[in-house]
């Protein structure tokens, strides 16, 4: 008996010494021989008492290994398998690579095992399926490879099999539908294609399946709505079709998490949803689903996210986000994405009695109007804010300064109108602040400094003005991306951007800066785009651009630099777009990097350069180069005046004594050029500042107008340039030479030359010069609310008379007095010019037809067909939507709308306009219910309402609302319209 005792102790020594040998070898490969990693496993004493090391009581063998979430790291011994005793393995998350050693499949005992988070590689070994006895298998996000093994469907004491997040192809093998004890299948994160086994439906235990983010198809069988156990139900990211069954409830009772975003889905909302009362995460998101989402969702007391971004909710009508006021009841809800719909209607103040724990808020890119409620504030646990592109007005609310926790800020797109208010200082905890594409005026406020943690800010395309500030942006020393461009913006550069080190992205391009490049920018040693284009930068550009060595994009073209190119942007590895056009650089083009590839730079409206490579076809510099670029800007001018001179004295030479040798004709203008001097793209281009941003006084359909001076005219002009790629635009050129050729008249704005020549690109390039008109548009008068050359002018009823009566004068010329009767087609307030004296003048004679040539159907290709929209929206008489021909009783309907926009100083398209309202019919009403509720407030303001007052505005009504007839025949005559304008006239001036 003692030998027998002895023996026993002798082997139970021999195998305890094993398993302490086995975990030395192990820390050994895990460690890589490295004494002081983690965990210290202290040799003084018995290896069941080491860190993670556990034993059983019965024999001293090593029953479970718990090393997770340790700085581990290494590979996996073979001498692993010696633990015959060990039940449990975790050494998840300590940096293994390598494989997985077939040794495993020694551990029979093993019942849990966990190496999930590691780097391993290779095939799952088919010796685990020695381990009958496995519960557990976590394999999840490492690197394995192959295909899911269908041995797996032998192992039917499995519970949990995870093998997400790894690199695993094929299908899913419908064997796994085997194993009833299957409570959880994670296959998620691969690359497994194919459908979804219709075996699943036989998992009666499942409560999670995870087979998202893979390339499966085909519908989800419905034997998978059988699982009533189902918890947690993850398919987002495949290529799934079909729809959701309306009995969820019934069919997923236990329901918490439904994913199935980002797949081919359809059909409605089943509302069927708000029975799911233990619901948390939903996210049907990126799919077809379309109607209206019921406004029973308060009953997810559970609801911690709801994402339904990406599909067609909606209808654009005002009861689309009925269903939020039921949200309200969802006291735990985080997230909220209902971004990229078709959801419109304001947006309700009550969204302020959300949850205090929502912290994400998307409704962006939808149909959803009015104004930023000032109930916003009181979502204090917000972080993310998104409403971009979608039709919001009005200013943003201080009330959003109670946001103390917003990261996210995203409000472009929209039409908000005001300052950027200076609360936005509160927001100390802002990273990125999105506001481009709105409406939003002043200046950049100061208390931006405040906000330390920003990474992004964009307020391009708005209407922002004064100074970039100083001692604000270089408090945001972690700042990213900074886009300010197409803005009004004056001054330079502050030198503090310099302290932007991480500074990346910095749009500054189509504002009207000045100055030079600091030198401070040079610091900024991370930008990888620096655009500075359709500014006024002068100066040199300077040489420590070259030393800004992830620079890829440079555009510092449209300015006016006047220096050598720095030979150091050659330099410029990452550089792969370098724009200098339009400068006056001179001197030797360099040949290295970005310059060794015509594709990549543009140095086009430079002409003093020589050199570079050959394909520029450039002369070769030579020593006295430098010397002559010097006088060529003095010689330049001084010879634009003597050619100028020269051949105007040509021109008069050859009228007054070669009368029977006629000038030849250009084909696109027949008669101008016998009428008027015409002048070349180059002459144009100087006398705009090179079409410079801001010479900028205007845009239209068919081109821009810039302000310009010209040595041939004492006064400004007005440089219309014609956006020839436009669709019509050399048939509106066509037109606007063809109507002024033949009229001359106080009220129609007078052409002084015109240019139809190519431009530094080699493209077609036409232009008409005009007299610049000091006061601007009636356009701008009436709603830009913008300071003209002479103040800031605010007409009152007696200039508009007068300009109501200078417009009338015109049309009546045009119709009735010209050679041909001429039928302007765009009456409009921005076709109405005001000169110094408040003269107005007819303008854009660009899609002018000649009544004649209509009525004969000689118009040609002149002539647009009777389908096309003759003019602009709401401005449109209602015969030429029919395809009705033009009239000349059209241009009195465009006239009437005019007035009344002048009366009442809203457009016809505003968005009050709708569901039958018209400007006209607002206007038809007030005149026997109260003028005074529809008049243009600035017009009480400045007189008071007195009788005779009150009666011209009636009288005034009367006048555009008779113009504005839906029938042409009904319309006032043109002669009757100025006779009753000239009464109201004589009694303004009589009463005042």
């Amino acid at each position: 008996m003692a030998l027998i005792m002895t023996a026993t102790a002798i082997a139970l020594a021999l195998s305890s010494e094993t398993d302490k040998l086995a975990l030395l070898a192990l820390k050994e490969k895990l460690t890589n021989g490295v004494p002081n990693s983690l965990p210290s496993w202290n040799h003084s004493l018995h290896f069941c008492e080491w860190q993670g090391v556990e034993c059983g009581h019965r024999h001293i063998r090593v029953t479970g290994l718990h090393l997770q979430n340790q700085n581990w790291g290494g590979t996996l011994c073979p001498a692993l398998g010696n633990l015959t005793f060990l039940r449990s393995l975790n050494l998840s998350n300590i940096n293994l690579h390598g494989e997985i050693p077939t040794q495993v499949g020694l551990l029979k005992r093993l019942k849990f095992l966990d190496l999930s988070h590691n780097n391993l590689q290779g095939e799952v070994p088919i010796e685990i399926t020695n381990c009958s006895n496995l519960e557990v298998i976590r394999l999840l996000y490492n690197k394995l490879t192959g295909k899911v093994p269908t041995w797996f469907g032998s192992m039917v004491q499995l519970t949990k099999l995870e093998l997400g997040a790894n690199d695993l192809v094929g299908t899913i093998p419908p064997f796994l539908g085997n194993l009833s004890s299957l409570k959880l299948i994670s296959l998620s994160r691969n690359h497994l294609e194919g459908n979804i086994p219709h075996t699943f439906g036989r998992l009666s235990n499942l409560k999670g399946l995870y087979l998202g983010l893979n390339s499966l198809s085909g519908i989800v069988p419905p034997s998978l709505y059988n699982l009533s156990n189902m918890i947690t139900f993850v398919l987002g990211e495949n290529q799934l079709s079909g729809t959701i069954p309306s009995n969820l409830q019934l069919a997923f009772p236990n329901l918490e998490s439904f994913f199935i975003g980002h797949n081919h889905f359809s059909g409605t909302f089943p509302s069927s949803i708000s029975n799911l009362t233990k619901l948390q995460l939903f996210d049907i998101s990126i799919n077809g689903f379309n109607g209206p989402i019921p406004p029973t969702l308060g009953n997810l007391k559970k609801l911690r996210v709801f994402v339904i971004s990406s599909n067609s909710f909606g209808t654009g009508q005002d009861h689309d986000m009925k269903f939020l006021s039921s949200l309200t009841n969802c006291t735990e809800l985080q997230t909220l994405w209902l971004d990229f719909n078709r959801f419109g209607g304001v947006l309700p103040d009550f969204i302020g009695n959300f949850s205090t724990h929502l912290s994400s808020l998307n409704m962006g890119s939808n149909q959803i109007s009015g104004m930023i409620p000032e109930g916003i504030g009181q979502l204090i646990g917000l972080s993310d804010f998104n409403m971009m592109d979608n039709f919001l007005e009005g200013t943003i609310p201080d009330s959003i300064a109670k946001l103390k926790d917003l990261v996210r800020l995203v409000l472009q797109q929209n039409k908000l109108s005001g300052n950027i208010p200076s609360v936005i200082g509160n927001l100390t905890m802002l990273s990125e602040l999105y506001l481009h594409t709105n409406k939003l005026e002043g200046s950049i406020p100061f208390t931006l400094r405040y906000c330390t943690r920003m990474q992004s800010f964009g307020v391009s395309e708005n209407n922002l003005s004064g100074d970039v500030p100083n001692q604000t942006f270089g408090y945001l020393e972690g700042l990213i991306n900074l886009d300010l461009s197409i803005n009004s913006l004056t001054g330079s550069i502050p030198s503090e951007f310099g302290t932007l080190k991480h500074l990346s992205l910095l749009y500054l391009y189509e504002n009207k800066l000045s100055g030079e490049i600091p030198m401070e920018l040079g610091a900024c040693s991370q930008l990888t785009e620096l655009i500075l284009q359709r500014n006024f930068f002068y100066g040199s550009i300077p040489s420590f651009l070259g030393s800004l060595n992830s620079l890829e994009i440079l555009d510092l073209s449209k300015n006016n630099f006047s220096s050598t190119i720095p030979h150091e942007l050659q330099n410029l590895t990452f550089l792969s777009t370098l724009n200098l056009s339009f400068n006056h650089l001179y001197g030797e083009i360099p040949i290295g990097g970005v310059f060794n590839n015509v594709t990549k730079f543009s140095l086009i409206g430079n002409d003093d350069l020589c050199g570079g490579i050959p394909q520029l076809k450039l002369p070769a510099c030579s020593k006295s180069h430098l010397k002559k670029h010097k006088r060529s800007l003095k010689k330049r001018v001084i010879l634009i005046s003597v050619t100028g001179v020269v051949f105007f004295c040509f021109i008069t030479f050859i009228s007054m004594y070669c009368p029977w040798k006629k000038p030849k004709k250009l084909s696109s203008l027949p008669s101008l050029q016998n009428r008027y001097l015409k002048v070349s793209y180059e002459e144009l281009y100087e006398a705009t500042n090179g079409f410079s941003s801001y010479n900028l006084v205007g845009t239209g359909s068919f081109g821009s107008v810039y302000k310009g001076f010209l040595p041939h005219f004492e006064n400004p002009i007005a440089v219309k340039v014609l956006n020839l790629e436009t669709r019509g635009a050399s048939k509106s050129f066509m037109a606007e030479c063809k109507a002024l050729e033949m009229i001359k008249h106080r009220n129609l704005l007078k052409i002084l030359t015109y240019c139809s020549s190519f431009d530094y690109n080699g493209e077609v390039f036409k232009a008409i010069v005009f007299e610049f008109m000091p006061n601007g548009s009636l356009e701008r008068l009436l709603h830009g609310n913008e300071e003209c050359e002479f103040g800031n002018l605010n007409l009152d009823l007696t200039q508009r008379i007068n300009v109501a009566l200078d417009v009338a004068n015109a049309l009546d010329y045009l119709h009735h007095n010209s050679e041909q009767p001429i039928v302007h087609c765009d009456i409009k307030p921005s076709n109405v010019l005001l000169d110094g004296d408040i003269v107005a003048c007819l303008g854009d004679f660009g899609l002018a037809r000649l009544l004649l040539d209509v009525a004969t159907g000689n118009s040609g290709r002149h002539q647009v067909s009777s389908s096309a929209i003759k003019g602009t929206i709401g401005y449109v008489p209602p015969e030429y939507g029919f395809g009705g021909p033009v009239s000349l009783q059209g241009d009195i309907y465009s006239y009437g709308i005019l007035l009344l926009e002048m009366l009442t100083g809203k457009k016809p398209t505003d968005n009050e306009f709708c569901e039958g309202l018209s400007l006209h019919n607002l206007c038809k009403m007030a005149i026997t219910e109260g003028i005074r509720e529809i008049v243009d407030s600035r017009l009480l303001i400045a007189a008071a309402m007195e009788d005779h007052i009150r009666e011209c505005l009636v009288s005034f009504a009367r006048i555009g609302v008779a113009c504005s007839a839906e029938l042409p025949a009904q319309r006032m005559s043109i002669k009757d319209v100025t006779l009753h304008l000239q009464a109201i006239k004589q009694k303004l001036s009589g009463c005042c």
